[in-house]
């Protein structure tokens, strides 16, 4: 190999002590970490904070006081005919526009988010970026174990591409749960802005509590969802460690 393609030494080696530090990493991950973290979150998950059976806990009262209602009266009473439909040019339309309130600044200062949900997004959101970090590392310890290829014998190499995807898809999934909160600040926030615009419409603050109650459901999901998925790798790759080490077996060891 060293005469088709010339490697530096000294890169050579620090490639090599990489690749044996991602092992060394990983396989303590898989007999390890993961199967602490799935108890830990396991345990997270009878945590009162995450078991509210009661929603209305959750609420958070938005602080935007109701104005009196302002009565508008017909521009156009009293004028002749001619009179106003010229007024309804110079007006720039022929109807009457409500078109809510100018909002300059909130009465009582900045809005707080909802603070019970605020600290709850704040303990989940390190555990989808741990999932995330330690199925790259087990993912590139699997991939660096992949043999060259070759023409048949390759069984083992199949087990350890299929536990690559898994990995792959687990991360995807990690990824997508931050955005699924990012998602849920962005849509309270221009919900709230509705309420700050037009503070009469009850159904503006109705939704705002309805997606607070969806989040903190969503949330007890995803700690759900990230246990099982420490439990399915830890158990895959365990099941398969063999294969996934070793995964074309010797010509010595097929003749037994």
């Amino acid at each position: 190999m060293s005469s088709l393609l010339k490697v530096d030494n000294e890169i050579k080696i620090k490639v090599d002590a990489f690749r044996q530090r991602i092992t060394s990493e990983a396989e303590e991950l898989v007999a390890s970490f993961f199967p602490k973290k799935l108890l830990e979150l396991d345990h997270f998950l009878k945590d009162p904070i995450i078991n509210i059976a009661d929603l209305k806990e959750i609420h958070s009262e938005i602080n935007l006081t109701v104005p009196d209602p302002i009565v508008l009266s017909n521009l156009h009473d009293g004028l002749e005919p001619q009179n106003a439909k010229k007024r309804k040019l110079e007006d720039g339309g022929g109807e009457d526009m409500v078109t809510g309130t100018k909002v300059f600044v909130m009465p009582g200062g900045m809005l707080k988010s909802n603070g019970s949900l605020v600290e709850l997004i704040e303990k989940v959101k390190p555990e989808i970026r741990t999932l995330i970090e330690k199925c790259n590392t087990v993912k590139m310890w699997v991939q660096l174990l992949i043999p060259r290829i070759e023409d048949g014998n390759n069984f083992g190499v199949s087990i350890q591409e299929e536990t690559v995807a898994e990995l792959r898809t687990v991360e995807g999934e990690a990824a997508s749960y931050l955005d699924q909160t990012s998602r849920y600040y962005i849509t309270r926030a221009k919900l709230v802005s509705k309420i700050a615009k037009y503070p009469h419409v009850e159904d503006y603050r109705r939704t705002v509590t309805e997606i607070d109650e969806k989040e903190y459901i969503s949330l007890k999901i995803i700690v759900s969802e990230l246990r099982n998925q420490y439990v399915t790798l830890h158990d895959m790759i365990l099941k398969n460690i063999e294969k996934i080490k070793r995964p074309r077996s010797s010509n010595t060891d097929a003749l037994y």
